[in-house]
């Protein structure tokens, strides 16, 4: 950790907060002490099927409770970004997010192509539709890029090999809008009124909670839960500000870090 004290704690959610369809054992008493010791809270995820609105219900079923307002995921960012640009969007997106994102077009000319958890949208068509509106020269974004994510049933293909499809077919470079990009965690920070430099990460992905908030420049912890022993074992861990095995510690480090 950096001299700085924490003013700020930005907490991912799968793999940290719960994990294979169960809350991590400690998880909610760990939120409820960052709240007594008066940190803002961010609670981040590059979940990219749903609005923030089902997230939270989601969590309150864990016993977590969380405000919609403290969510932060790419879908937000993305929302706002293409009504800010006027955009006309080509969404390769689930079907849920088709319904609440805005400047969705349904014939060219497309602005920008949107790629997210379109597993149940996803077909040859849609795919090829991607690929031929960058073709003709529409922005691609991202809204995440992880390689995986885990269910109680195993691991499933992630956004990123989709995303990774149509910038290798088209040779664009994707703008990704959530973990681990550098402005995602800018605009968490932006959002509570404080500088990134006094905000610790606290998450379960080494590629995207760890690289992302280092990147940014903040304090960074790395949870021994969730994708943690695969990545291990691929040598991907070790670069956080601190290890701990569970978010159940979190309040306690925060303390000895000091609080303004």
């Amino acid at each position: 950790m950096t001299d700085a004290a924490v003013r700020a704690v930005l907490l991912d959610l799968e793999g940290t907060l719960y994990a294979r369809g169960s809350v991590i054992e400690g998880a909610a008493d760990a939120v409820a002490a960052l709240r007594e010791l008066g940190v803002g809270l961010r609670f981040l995820t590059n979940t990219d099927s749903k609005p923030a609105e089902r997230i939270q219900a989601e969590l309150a079923g864990y016993g977590l409770d969380v405000a919609a307002e403290e969510l932060f995921t790419p879908v937000v960012a993305a929302a706002q970004l293409l009504s800010a640009a006027g955009a006309r969007t080509y969404p390769l997106v689930s079907r849920e997010l088709r319904e609440v994102l805005p400047t969705l077009a349904d014939e060219p000319p497309y602005t920008h192509v949107l790629i997210g958890d379109c597993r149940d949208t996803l077909d040859y068509a849609a795919l090829d539709g991607a690929f031929r509106a960058v073709r003709d020269g529409a922005v691609l974004l991202a809204l995440q890029t992880g390689r995986y994510f885990k269910r109680a049933d195993g691991d499933h293909l992630d956004t990123g090999a989709v995303v990774a499809a149509v910038t290798y077919a088209s040779g664009a470079e994707a703008r990704v809008l959530g973990k681990p990009a550098t402005d995602f965690f800018e605009l968490a920070a932006a959002s509570l009124g404080v500088p990134v430099s006094a905000c610790v990460v606290v998450g379960d992905d080494a590629t995207t909670d760890i690289a992302g908030g280092r990147a940014a420049g903040c304090g960074t912890v790395q949870v021994r839960t969730g994708k943690y022993e695969d990545q291990r074992a691929e040598g991907l861990t070790g670069r956080a500000t601190h290890e701990l095995d569970s978010v159940a510690g979190i309040a306690r480090l925060v303390r000895e870090w000091g609080v303004v």
